[in-house]
């Protein structure tokens, strides 16, 4: 039977494909050229990496809107609505859109199998084609050399940062990882590096294929004082900005690089890019980024669910001022969960593990995770618990006001925390 609903597609995709993940461009390339392959917008901004991709696509699109840019956005996973992961001129697409979409994929695929992702992904692209975007913001799914977006020749790149993650697919050491995310790099385009230590793989990959990298610390620096913060680049470039409503101190990289790849584009004159940029920290839209849900005790939701980004959110616990933190956690199998715990380590008064099995074949019961935690962490105090529903509901019972609730470590942490708060 022919899907009619959104809601039928997606569970269609997840079917017709037997994987996952299935890295390589060339059936996907098929399939799109069998759709023309037409340009997705007058620029392309693909950004990659192990953490701050979303928020990072969150500045940008915050301050093209500021500058009178029409952008398309795309992003993955998504936290409620599968719409959310492909917004045009600041609104997501509508069940209509996609549907028509993928219709029109699915006319041209014949024999060729797509992943759900992949059909996201060319969905993504078909709808950016038709939007007359000045701008299309891509972020990479897993890795860059064999992810579908990388089908796309980008004007410039962006890689956050690189460390372990997805090891079973992109390799076992930042090396091998930041060779696979230097793949959307291309000859004489910008590459900008988000971080102050790259991997040298990463570097060296980006040398062999020719682009022109601009390393954070070196061709553009971040300078912080009290609420301000200035962004310079060596060609005498300089910013005064406010600081970033995205809580962390993670986030002013993050800005820091969208910043630096628009001025690589040479879209602004250096006044112009001061202010939308001022304007982009006040409004970048990333959900379940140490998003404070209020109350109080304060409710956080956030969707680190790796040693680096447990380190981020360690140094916000250490920048912050909060009474004792009370962790809701869930994880995926193919995630180091001894490797988040001990990033936290000691910041976290007691661990209110959830069992997020029922949500994803992936999904980690709680028990795993409490045998973890005890091997981690032997004095660490703990409860577990069937669903993220049921330990938030402890966390609250449990704390006192003028603490804090951590809710993070999957998207399916994060999204079920939304939905049980906000509806």
């Amino acid at each position: 039977m022919k899907p009619r609903t959104l809601a039928d597609w997606l569970d269609y995709q997840q079917r017709i494909h037997v994987l996952s993940v299935d890295l390589g461009l060339d059936r996907v390339r098929t399939v799109w050229q069998r759709m023309g392959a037409p340009a997705l917008a007058r620029r392309v901004v693909t950004v990659g990496g192990t953490n701050g991709k979303g928020s990072t696509v969150a500045f940008l699109e915050a301050m093209l809107t500021a500058a009178g840019q029409r952008a398309g956005c795309y992003t993955s996973p998504h936290l409620i609505r599968y719409n959310e992961r492909i917004r045009i001129a600041g609104a997501d697409a509508d069940d209509a859109a996609l549907i028509e979409s993928f219709e029109r994929i699915e006319l041209v695929r014949g024999e060729i199998f797509l992943t759900y992702f992949e059909f996201g992904t060319l969905a993504a692209f078909d709808l950016f084609a038709r939007a007359n975007l000045d701008v299309a913001v891509l972020e990479v799914g897993l890795g860059g050399r064999l992810d579908v977006v990388n089908l796309i020749d980008a004007d410039a790149v962006i890689i956050t940062t690189v460390d372990l993650d997805h090891v079973e697919w992109l390799g076992p050491d930042r090396d091998s990882i930041g060779r696979e995310k230097a793949g959307i790099a291309r000859r004489d385009r910008p590459a900008i590096i988000g971080e102050l230590d790259p991997p040298h793989g990463l570097l060296e990959a980006l040398s062999l294929c020719g682009a022109h990298v601009e390393r954070a610390g070196r061709e553009f620096w971040v300078q912080r004082s009290v609420h301000r913060w200035q962004w310079r680049h060596q060609d005498g470039t300089s910013l005064s900005l406010p600081d970033p409503e995205l809580a962390a101190p993670v986030q002013y990289a993050n800005a820091a690089s969208a910043i630096a790849a628009l001025h690589a584009l040479h879209i602004f004159d250096p006044t112009e890019l001061e202010r939308i940029a001022a304007a982009g920290m006040h409004q970048p839209r990333a959900p379940a980024r140490l998003q404070s849900l209020g109350g109080d005790p304060v409710l956080i939701v956030d969707v680190g669910h790796n040693p680096q980004a447990a380190r981020a959110l360690a140094d916000w616990l250490d920048a912050t001022q909060g009474g004792r933190v009370h962790a809701v956690y869930g994880a995926l199998s193919d995630k180091d969960v001894g490797g988040v715990m001990a990033a936290l380590g000691s910041r976290i008064t007691h661990w209110h593990l959830a069992g997020l099995e029922r949500d994803t074949p992936r999904g980690l019961p709680a028990s795993v995770l409490a045998g973890v935690l005890h091997q981690v962490l032997p004095r660490a105090a703990y409860d577990i618990h069937r669903d993220v529903r049921h330990a938030l509901a402890a966390a609250r019972a449990g704390a006192w006001h003028g603490e804090r609730i951590l809710a993070f470590g999957s998207f399916f942490v994060a999204a079920a925390v939304l939905q049980e708060t906000t509806g």
